[in-house]
């Protein structure tokens, strides 16, 4: 079948399938071109969710506040438009100020804006404001009029192939990776800050926390604001001294009784954060390692990461990120123990996972090098990851694995030295 029919047939589907949808906050008929409905919508979310995470330093390990986070937010997600969809709140391992929404209910809000908020109000404020992206339908919307529909649409079709690398999960990942990239517009914005704040008042919380919040948020802005703002929370939700000024008014104007009587509950969050506080000057070295790292100054960045360590003992990241410095270093058996240390401290990290599988490769250690590699792929799949897969089924014999999966790198990455090098090992084996 030629392109251009291929191309004819699928826009034929498309405006087959175009209709209307109901936006469940403002009951208005919506046209969509391809319709999504609320499971396939929770399917999406539940699929992408787990890659995002992966992408953003993986899930900061704390259950007590895993657990208070969630009893926040669904002290809010119970009072909003849509209470029966399956909330997920996640704290993810990243210091740049950000929070998100999937569709059908995840959320994740980063350990960098969580340690700049003062209250529970506050907290409150970010997560309602993210929950009326998803009762809203606003990253839905996109995919209805067209943006990563294809992607989207690839996902909810569950068409996979056996390897670990590409199909579904691939898919997942690079929709995953979009839709944090998404940014909303300003009239989306305007309508979570509202929804938000009217969830924080039906949930008890003080409005006047989503005031204090956006001031903050522009006390960033007006000093300048730090190159984490502007790559994070800045980047895909369009901040203004107008909006802020706006957020105020709609407050004082129809919650003027509750400014006076609902509460902040600073000390509840005071205390379910403190360890997470307690740990920034750890991770703040973690992140000046990082820069010395990607200078190429191996040798420093190798001791401001054990610094790191010292301030924040324990911490999974830091530990990936010390034993990734001594890989590049090549000191295999430095890079060996602190890649394991954050394996067993975080089973569910994509990245200490390939890096101890590399290193198991390299030390003759086969079965255990595919059994992190697989890992890794079912974590996060990269291109890299698959490749050293692929490597690893070479060595053990398994020689169609290699060559497919060999053969997807390539064509993942035609143009890239990992792709082309990919493609010639699959020639070799096949021949």
């Amino acid at each position: 079948m030629s392109a251009c029919v291929t191309k004819c047939l699928l826009l034929l589907t498309i405006l087959l399938l175009a209709g209307c949808a109901v936006n469940p906050v403002t009951g208005r008929q919506e046209l969509a071109l391809v319709a999504v409905s609320t499971q396939e919508e929770i399917e999406l979310g539940q699929k992408t969710f787990p890659k995002a995470l992966q992408k953003m330093g993986g899930g900061f390990q704390d259950p007590e506040l895993d657990q208070y986070l969630q009893q926040v937010g669904m002290r809010l997600a119970r009072v909003s438009q849509r209470p029966d969809l399956p909330y997920q709140f996640k704290i993810v391992n990243d210091s740049v100020p950000n929070a998100f929404a999937l569709p059908g209910g995840p959320i994740a809000i980063s350990r960098g804006l969580l340690v700049g908020i003062d209250n529970e109000a506050q907290l409150a404020s970010v997560l309602g404001h993210e929950i009326g992206h998803i009762t809203a339908r606003h990253a839905v919307q996109g995919m209805q009029r067209g943006t990563l529909l294809g992607l989207g649409l690839s996902v909810l079709s569950g068409a996979t192939n056996n390897t670990s690398y590409g199909g579904l999960t691939q898919k997942a990942g690079q929709l995953a990776a979009s839709l944090i990239d998404n940014t909303y517009s300003r009239d989306q914005e305007s309508e979570s800050d509202r929804l938000g704040i009217d969830y924080m008042v039906k949930a008890g919380y003080n409005p006047l926390g989503a005031v204090q919040l956006q001031a903050y948020f522009y006390s960033q802005i007006e000093k300048g604001a730090d190159p984490n703002w502007l790559t994070g929370l800045f980047r895909t939700h369009p901040f203004s001294k107008e909006r802020m000024i706006a957020n105020e008014q709609y407050v004082r104007s129809r919650y003027a009784a509750e400014l006076k009587t609902a509460p902040f509950n600073r000390e509840a969050f005071q205390q379910a954060t403190l360890s997470v506080r307690q740990l920034e000057p750890g991770y703040a070295m973690y992140e000046q390692a990082r820069k010395q790292e990607a200078k190429g100054d191996l040798r420093g960045a190798i001791s401001t990461y054990l610094n790191a360590a010292a301030l924040a003992p324990d911490q999974p990241l830091i530990m990936t990120g010390l034993g990734m410095a001594y890989l590049k270093a090549e000191d295999l058996k430095s890079a060996r123990i602190h890649l394991a240390r954050a394996v067993s401290l975080d089973p569910n990290y994509y990245q200490s996972h390939m890096g101890l599988g590399y290193i198991y490769l390299e030390e003759g250690r086969t079965d255990l090098a595919v059994t992190n590699l697989q890992q890794s792929l079912d974590l996060l799949p990269t291109g890299q990851g698959a490749f050293l897969l692929a490597e690893g089924f070479a060595k053990q014999g398994k020689k169609q694995q290699a060559v497919e999966l060999y053969q997807q790198v390539a064509k993942a990455d035609p143009n890239g030295q990992l792709g082309q090098t990919a493609a010639a090992r699959a020639l070799a084996l096949g021949q």
